[in-house]
């Protein structure tokens, strides 16, 4: 028999790698013989540098860089030699988590460590970026990036505007004569699952700005400010990306990306099945084991363990799902590609108590649905027949 473990992060508790190695230990509690064959998966999101490091051979790289405050920082981003491919997360230098609470201000966040990274990552002979777009602190539509990479964002004096999106209320014109020529011949995919566009009541500011310290006074000036930043802004690179779905993704990064590269966006969950060979790795398996810390509805709108279920069916493999936390909506995910949703707690109990148990009870569950795959052996015969 053999057995894929394809899961995502469970947040707060264990990694993708994680989750995959312990749902391969419950399944060898059972039968030893079965075969494991471990592809951590993510969606774009935290976790996702891990998950493509682990499966296509590549290194951690540490690199100078600025958090979203603009402090001097320490970063990391995932680099395959083989493929000249560097794997960037958003969220390693501007990361909301790394901002306190009571200092979260998307006036002043600065993309700028995100260009850092990328600068960082082509100086170590990246030709092919994946730039995973979740977590963000910022709201400054990727000023702060592209002046890391050479673009100056000047007022009506020809003064550089402050950082942050405050900043781009004076925004007056850009200067692209430094920006970085290496950007023209690098590949740049961008992995986000959210398809708003940068501006008005479905933008960047509306729909996010409030998770990164806007108020409700604030959320018209911070889009008038992202309004500034693209009537300057595209026509200096000769390109409308306001509208792109996706362009509102992390304060606006994917907008700046789409207007200085020739980034294409991407689901999530769908460029790391491709990166990692999913499919391949699937094909000619008994199932499929996927999940992550939470599984309702909302999984099949583009989430990981959905991903990994569609390319199951894709290849007549079916699917089980497991959640730390599984809705009463999760079962109508059951179907063609999904054949079970199970939640893994073993008793009840808090949650912290539950994150920090996580480990074990993926386990324990893996072992259990394993216990109910593999064929009994034959009963034997009772004496004289």
């Amino acid at each position: 028999m053999k057995i894929v473990c394809a899961p995502d992060s469970f947040k707060e508790s264990m990694t993708s790698v994680e989750a995959a190695q312990a749902m391969a230990r419950g399944i060898h509690r059972v039968d030893p013989t079965i075969e494991c064959v471990l592809v951590p998966m993510a969606d774009g999101g935290e976790g996702t540098t891990e998950a493509l490091l682990a499966t296509l051979d590549g290194e951690w790289v540490e690199a100078s860089c600025h958090d979203a405050l603009g402090r001097p920082s320490t970063g990391r981003f995932g680099f395959v030699p083989a493929r000249r491919l560097a794997i960037i997360e958003v969220a390693e230098a501007a990361g909301l988590a790394q901002v306190p609470l009571s200092d979260r201000d998307p006036w002043a966040a600065t993309s700028r460590g995100v260009g850092d990274l990328i600068r960082s990552a082509l100086d170590r002979g990246a030709t092919e970026l994946i730039v995973g777009l979740g977590g963000s602190a910022t709201n400054d539509a990727g000023a702060g990036m592209l002046a890391a990479l050479g673009v100056r964002f000047l007022d009506h004096e020809g003064r550089p505007v402050a950082a942050g999106a405050r900043g781009l209320m004076s925004l007056a014109s850009v200067d692209l004569g430094s920006l970085d020529a290496r950007l023209c011949s690098t590949t740049f995919r961008i992995a986000s699952d959210v398809s708003n566009p940068l501006l008005g009541d479905q933008g960047a500011s509306a729909v996010y700005g409030p998770q990164k310290g806007a108020t409700p006074l604030d959320v018209p000036g911070l889009d008038a400010a992202l309004t500034r930043w693209a009537d300057v802004v595209e026509p200096a690179f000769s390109r409308r990306v306001r509208d792109l779905p996706g362009a509102g993704a992390a304060g606006g990064l994917g907008a700046a990306l789409a207007v200085a590269t020739d980034a294409t966006m991407e689901s999530g969950v769908e460029l790391v099945r491709d990166a990692v060979g999913l499919r391949d790795r699937i094909a000619g398996a008994d199932w499929v084991f996927t999940g992550e810390g939470g599984i309702d509805r909302q999984t099949a709108s583009g989430k990981t363990p959905w991903g990994v279920a569609q390319a199951a069916r894709a290849e007549g493999v079916p699917a089980i799902l497991f959640g730390g936390r599984v809705s009463d909506d999760a079962y109508e995910l059951i179907g063609d590609a999904v054949v079970a949703v199970v939640p893994i707690l073993r008793q009840v109990t808090d949650l912290p108590t539950a994150l920090q148990d996580g480990l074990l009870n993926l386990e324990c569950a893996a072992a259990t649905v394993t216990r109910m795959l593999v064929p009994r052996a034959a009963p034997v015969a009772p004496p004289g027949r």
